[in-house]
């Protein structure tokens, strides 16, 4: 991309219903050089136009292995979010990016990946499962923990075959079980805890709503693992994804700018409040 502030115009090519509130958009941009050239990693977000409406930043959801489109799972939450969710397939909306930067693969190769998410944070580390998944020999063991607040909050019902077909262990929980469910039933942070993971040769990756994060950082404290084997994402404290708006300001970063991927490390260091 020559000028990563220019909106491209793109297609809806497919919506996915993931759950009451939430669908998955791929998109393919109209133009072939665009769509030749538009290259991202897994962390890293876009912006996206709905016009007459207004623009929001979202998380790529699909890795840069599996290009052919740009995806977004999107969550009903406002006046963007509305108009994505009352569009069509064949509808135009532009999308500018990518921004950001990326989760650092280069330095988990040899290790064991734990994904931890909960709620529509799944759709931040889907990207990353994904290119872990088809990169599978760089890393040894991987384990996906993924909860809802019920069963009917769980995205990507499709994709958990294949996960689990790529030699992934995969763990589902919900915070209140229904007629059917036959995984786990109770609270992410408290299905972590009991199956304590190995902090040997490990790096976790975790999102999701912030009081989930804050007890899964505390459960990985208490299993010991180091604030450097821990990273997530921040994307939700953005807004422009430029750094002019100042939103995402804390002390002398920007997250849109030097994020949106963190490290316990570094997150340790900003104020309790963020």
């Amino acid at each position: 991309m020559s000028n990563i502030y220019i909106p491209h115009k793109a297609r809806i090519a497919s919506i996915k219903q993931e759950t009451a509130d939430i669908k998955s958009f791929q998109f393919e941009l109209l133009d072939p050089e665009v769509r030749k050239n538009f290259k991202w990693k897994s962390g890293q977000f876009l912006i996206l136009s709905v016009f007459g409406v207004g623009e929001a930043t979202f998380t790529f959801a699909n890795p840069q292995t599996r290009s052919e489109y740009v995806e977004c799972s999107i969550k009903k939450t406002g006046l963007v979010t509305e108009a994505l969710h009352d569009l069509e397939v064949g509808d135009i909306v532009a999308i500018r990016g990518p921004y950001g930067n990326w989760f650092p693969f280069e330095k988990f190769k040899g290790q064991n990946l734990l994904f931890v998410g909960g709620g529509i944070g799944i759709a931040a580390i889907r990207s990353p499962i994904e290119y872990s998944l088809d990169t599978r020999n760089d890393f040894k063991d991987i384990t996906i923990l993924y909860g809802g607040r019920s069963p009917l909050d769980i995205c990507y019902f499709d994709k958990f075959d294949e996960w689990q077909g790529k030699k992934a262990n995969l763990v589902l929980t919900a915070d209140k079980g229904s007629e059917g469910w036959k995984h786990k039933v109770g609270f992410v942070p408290a299905v972590l805890k009991e199956m304590k993971p190995s902090r040997d040769n490990c790096t976790v990756i975790t999102c999701g709503p912030p009081i989930m994060i804050k007890f899964v950082l505390k459960e990985l404290t208490d299993l010991g693992f180091a604030p450097e084997q821990i990273v997530t994402t921040l994307e939700m404290k953005m807004k422009c994804g430029l750094g002019k708006c100042g939103r995402c300001n804390i002390q002398q970063l920007y997250v849109c700018k030097d994020g949106p991927v963190f490290d316990y490390a570094e997150i340790k260091k900003l104020p309790d409040e963020f």
